[in-house]
């Protein structure tokens, strides 16, 4: 695990730095479309589009929460971390459940928001 670590950081940082310019430019992208004046039914939904449905932050929650879950379990959990496959499988459970979740929460907000 401990040769794993230095591979896992290098992603993480290049992936916030990766969502960071996608906020940027989505940003810059929508302040120009205001700027350009008045927008027609075309534009509006392209705008929308833009801004998402607000559940980003829910979906990355649920994910990092039960990615959490699974690496605290893990620690309770006795293998051996030379020849067991067993610590991914757990982890892999788990964020799938995160994902699940994140499943779950939006089918029952499409739901409540049909009634």
């Amino acid at each position: 695990m401990k040769q794993l670590m230095p591979f896992i950081i290098v992603i993480v940082f290049f992936v916030l730095i990766a969502i960071f310019i996608l906020a940027l430019y989505n940003y810059r992208l929508k302040k120009r479309i205001i700027d350009a004046g008045p927008l027609d039914e075309t534009g509006l939904k392209f705008l929308a589009q833009l801004s998402g449905s607000g559940n980003e932050a829910v979906k990355w929650g649920l994910l990092l929460l039960s990615a959490g879950i699974g690496f605290v379990v893990l620690e309770f959990v006795p293998f051996s971390a030379e020849d067991s496959p067993v610590p991914y499988g757990i982890e892999m459970i788990f964020i799938a459940a995160g994902f699940l979740l994140y499943y779950l929460f939006l089918k029952k907000q499409k739901n409540s928001n049909t009634l």
